[in-house]
């Protein structure tokens, strides 16, 4: 039977899909006006050399382990199962978050109170829904890739054009003077959002894991990044205008804030409101499913090199899924939710495991910079249908930019950087990823047993893995 294919189209669409995480709007508007200057910054700085990196390893290095493999054949197994590792932990927390976003959205646009074990059992349902859902092919889910991807274009439309004509007849909820629109480094809250903004661009790499599932993977998937891209930064702007317009910073809400806006603006009950509000949490199914593909493939592929626990590798006999990896985030963002029975439940539940699932995303991408640099050098012969535009030094300031950026947002979002009460709360978040990465080492080195040799990065005299069988004997 032939197997369905994705069409140029569809690419561009999942891009959108997986890359816009439409519930990350409203934490990045809580900058203020500010966001625009380092939204514009992080375009030029980060966004672009990412997006070409990832087009030319995605072509170059095509594999359904996409950025674990890059990193694999770069840096060597240790740094191939620490990216895994973090790229894996991250999932869990986001699908834990945005479950716990859903029963904020229904009670506000609903009034209606929600006891405990009401939404309990909401987040529970949004996370199982999405795991069962992970269990098919990808490209028998391409609808719901491109219809994620429309009605997040959709909200994002109805969010801006609502916010200009709110400004027109209220004026701005935000002070709107210039100075409002540069940076205050000293505002150690505004610097924590940053990484909000870099974990906006994430997700290029999860559609480079589709090249089985595409027709023509060397030729679709860099057009798709870039144009992609360029909707992307597009769309999040125009949100914030919309966002920025309606609803003021200080009382943006992290988890429904997008909701709320649109409720400032045409009123609770206005059937618009409950429209957008129904379709954003349609959307945030649509995204965790599109990057449950990313992360479980990742994830399954990495313990097949003995990199990740080896249950990780299992798939299903008829459709060749990573379900056993699907399961064990379910059940670990499920033991995550429970924790809300002893802890009790509030917003700031929300802004915690946010802000750890973006540390460690983030985290899992610091390495494939330097993996690029060790493959473009070690590696030239290598056919390149698409070549990143950067070489000597611009090719050191494009691939150290990021890596700088990324190190630093993540420092900004766990690290208490004075002694202010606000600061001093991202404590538990410093000793959670602390915790985290440790228990990632003994993961590591557990996983590693059995397994004859380590691959030691290009560079050593050894092929890459994937390309032994072309070694000479």
């Amino acid at each position: 039977m032939q197997v369905k294919k994705f069409s140029l189209i569809d690419v561009v669409l999942s891009v959108i899909c997986v890359t816009f995480t439409i519930e990350a709007a409203a934490p990045a508007s809580a900058m203020g006006n500010v966001q625009f200057f380092w939204w514009a910054v992080l375009i030029v700085t980060y966004l672009l050399p990412y997006g070409l990196v990832v087009a030319e390893l995605g072509t170059a290095y095509d594999s359904d382990g996409g950025l674990y493999d890059w990193v694999r054949d770069g840096l060597g197994d240790t740094w191939a199962a620490r990216c895994s590792w973090f790229y894996w932990v991250n999932f869990p927390l986001w699908i834990a978050s945005l479950a716990c976003m859903f029963p904020s959205v229904i009670a506000l646009v609903w009034g209606v109170h929600l006891s405990l074990g009401v939404r309990m059992a909401i987040e529970l349902a949004f996370v199982w829904s999405v795991t069962f859902m992970s269990f098919s092919p990808v490209s028998e889910a391409d609808w719901l890739m491109n219809g994620g991807a429309i009605i997040k274009v959709l909200i994002t439309i109805v969010v801006g054009v609502a916010g200009i004509w709110y400004a027109s007849q209220h004026g701005f909820a935000n002070d709107m003077s210039l100075s409002t629109f540069l940076p205050n480094l000293a505002d150690t809250r505004s610097l924590t959002y940053l990484s909000v903004i870099l974990f906006n661009f994430m997700g290029f790499e999860v559609v480079a894991t589709f090249t089985s599932s595409m027709s023509n993977p060397a030729h679709e998937l860099p057009r798709a990044v870039i144009v992609g891209g360029i909707v992307i930064a597009a769309i999040y702007i125009f949100i914030g205008i919309g966002l920025g317009a309606a609803v003021p910073t200080s009382k943006l809400s992290l988890d429904s804030g997008l909701v709320e806006a649109v409720a400032a603006m045409l009123g609770r009950t206005n059937p618009l409101t409950v429209i957008v509000a129904v379709t954003f949490l349609a959307t945030l199914f649509a995204n965790m499913t599109c990057w449950s593909f990313g992360v479980n493939f990742v994830a399954s592929y990495a313990a097949r090199h003995g990199n990740m626990p080896r249950p990780f590798a299992l798939v299903s006999k008829k459709t060749g899924m990573p379900n056993v990896a699907s399961l064990i985030n379910a059940l670990v963002a499920t033991g995550i939710l429970l924790l809300q029975i002893p802890l009790g439940s509030n917003s700031e539940i929300f802004w915690v495991l946010f802000s750890m699932n973006i540390v460690f995303l983030l985290m899992s991408y610091i390495p494939m910079f330097p993996a690029f640099w060790r493959l473009r050098k070690y590696d030239p012969d290598r056919l390149r249908v698409f070549r990143a535009p950067f070489e000597g030094k611009g090719l050191v300031v494009a691939l150290v930019l990021p890596v700088v950026e990324l190190v630093l947002a993540i420092v900004a979002t766990i690290v208490p950087l004075n002694g202010s009460a606000t600061q001093m709360a991202k404590m538990p978040m410093l000793v959670g990823t602390v915790i985290v990465i440790a228990i990632g080492e003994v993961v590591r080195v557990i996983s590693k047993r059995g397994r004859a040799e380590d691959f030691p990065g290009v560079g050593h005299g050894v092929p890459l893995p994937r390309d032994k069988k072309n070694a000479p004997a």
